[in-house]
């Protein structure tokens, strides 16, 4: 068991944050361990066809038997949602001590695999090179098998969040605590993290708590490391949803929002036209043009610009977005 002993002033830091590169690593477990993670099998499928064979055998060496993985990959976020080149600069600014010790203890009490052995041994000089490399392989990673479908993880994310949040508000810190998952226990000011391989407690210290959503967690994980300050990587809500194809566009869904006659001047912007040319191609009087090209600018659907004593319209990007849905 592994727990949190949080005062006061942890507890009114306690926040939320989304973390790409700690999404990153609990993939990486689902790719270890399927069986855990049944919801992900075709992802792990396809993404294991397009992984290159070498970036494979380093990517799987991060995860141990035990699927715990090195702390400082997991980089604790300063900010609610970060990029993941700023992570990655954390990770590369990680001492060499606190890289052997981490991937030491990843896969206590086994030896390192050869991946990594050579290079995380005291004696060995490359540690530092091998922290870039492992960025660089996390890199091709990310870009291959979450980045193109991360809007839709990090839309999840933050649904989580409004829900934890709107626990937090109605129930405290309890309610927050029992919701997340059934190995936290709440009391007199210690969280407690069951079903851990670690033993060991951590002091708050006024440092707070952070908690970071993920699709790709099947239990709470908290640090390795007693030294790490109070961070949880929790299961977040909505992962069966999140390989649900999407819908197929609805030809009448543009018409219904905006009206037929807007949505039909949309259309016609895909390249820039004057007034009097739209109201030519509808059939009617430009002012009834001109209203409806008021209410498209108004809401952003569509830019303007003057051409000596015409004024030019065109869809905007995100009239774009509409027009071609």
């Amino acid at each position: 068991m592994i727990s949190f002993v949080l005062g006061v002033e942890d507890l009114t830091d306690t926040r939320f944050a989304i973390s790409p590169l700690t999404v990153v690593m609990g993939s990486l477990r689902a790719l270890r361990a399927p069986a855990l993670y049944p919801l992900h099998v075709r992802w792990r499928a396809g993404v294991l066809r397009t992984l290159d064979p070498a970036d494979r055998l380093l990517l799987s060496a991060l995860v141990g038997d035990s699927l715990a993985m090195p702390d400082f990959l997991t980089p604790r976020p300063t900010a609610f949602a970060p990029a993941f080149e700023d992570e990655l600069a954390v990770v590369r600014a990680t001492p060499v001590e606190v890289v052997r010790r981490d991937l030491q203890a990843a896969h206590a009490p086994r030896s390192l695999p050869d991946a990594l052995r050579q290079a995380a041994s005291p004696a060995g000089p490359d540690v530092r090179e091998l922290a870039d490399g492992l960025c660089s392989v996390l890199r091709r990673y990310w870009e291959s098998a979450l980045l193109p479908h991360w809007p839709r993880i990090r839309l999840l994310l933050e649904a989580d969040i409004t829900h934890r949040a709107r626990q937090l508000a109605t129930g405290g810190a309890r309610l927050l605590f029992t919701e997340l998952h059934p190995n936290l226990r709440w009391q007199d000011g210690v969280l407690s993290i069951d079903r851990m391989i670690g033993h060991h407690e951590v002091e708050g210290s006024g440092r707070g708590l952070r908690l970071l959503p993920s699709l790709f967690a099947h239990k709470p994980a908290p640090p390795i490391s007693a030294e790490e300050p109070p961070m949880l990587d929790y299961p977040g809500r909505g992962a069966a949803t999140l390989w649900e194809p999407e819908p197929e566009p609805d030809a009448s869904a543009l018409g219904s929002l905006l009206g037929a006659p807007r949505t039909t001047v949309l259309r016609l912007l895909a390249e820039p036209l004057p007034t009097v040319e739209l109201a030519r191609r509808l059939g009617v009087t430009p002012s009834a043009v001109s209203q409806h090209l008021r209410v498209l600018h108004a809401t952003g659907l569509v830019t303007r610009v003057r051409d000596g004593r015409r004024v030019l319209y065109r869809r905007s990007p995100l009239g774009e977005q509409l027009a071609s849905a």
